[in-house]
């Protein structure tokens, strides 16, 4: 069953992380390559897939001993903070090489390579280890994986069906110092935690 309140914890986390993302800009380049609706089905589902990837190792890692598993998912957030403050002042990160497509293309093409691109792009991404370390936290992969992959979908369906303006109008320096902000205290609370387990 699901919990809305770990649905919409994950939801709040992870869309920050993948506003200013390269997966973002990437959607977009594949937006003007292609028609909108084949590029978001292929990344929804490239999406949908690194989300259970996700929810499943940090799942795994809800396995070890719960003092271990706080202080990884400790540093993991911390990571994320400093590497999101760091990036803050920083462009947004390049969309990376897509295909050429012509808007003649096939659905099923566009969605491929779409699905191809993302799925590529997304691996270590920040949004992933958020995911991870939520599902390893919070012992409820399903509402973690709502919650990612329905953040990930609104970001994705941002980008595609509203295009080039989206990027104009992201102010890219704030959303990743409030994604950085966000990882910070989820670091302490985790940090917290495996005091509170050490010391118990």
């Amino acid at each position: 069953m699901l919990s809305l309140t770990v649905v919409a914890t994950a939801f709040v986390l992870v869309l920050p992380v993948e506003l200013p993302d390269k997966t973002l800009f990437a959607s977009l380049v594949l937006a003007t390559r292609f028609p909108a609706l084949p590029v978001f089905v292929g990344v929804g589902t490239a999406f949908g897939l690194q989300v259970a990837i996700a929810v499943t190792a940090g799942s795994l890692l809800s396995l070890l001993p719960e003092a271990l598993v706080s202080g990884v998912v400790a540093v993991l957030f911390l990571v994320g903070a400093v590497l999101l403050w760091r990036s803050a002042t920083e462009g947004p990160e390049e969309a990376g090489e897509v295909a050429a497509g012509r808007e003649g293309t096939s659905f099923l093409r566009a969605a491929a390579v779409s699905f191809g691109v993302l799925f590529a792009a997304e691996w270590g991404d920040l949004s992933q280890l958020a995911t991870a370390g939520l599902a390893a936290r919070l012992d409820d992969p399903v509402s973690v994986f709502a919650g990612a992959w329905a953040a990930l979908l609104t970001v994705s369906g941002l980008a595609v069906f509203l295009g080039g303006r989206l990027a104009d109008r992201l102010p890219v320096a704030l959303i990743r110092r409030v994604a950085a902000v966000l990882f910070l205290g989820f670091a302490v609370v985790a940090a917290v935690e495996t005091v509170r387990t050490l010391a118990g």
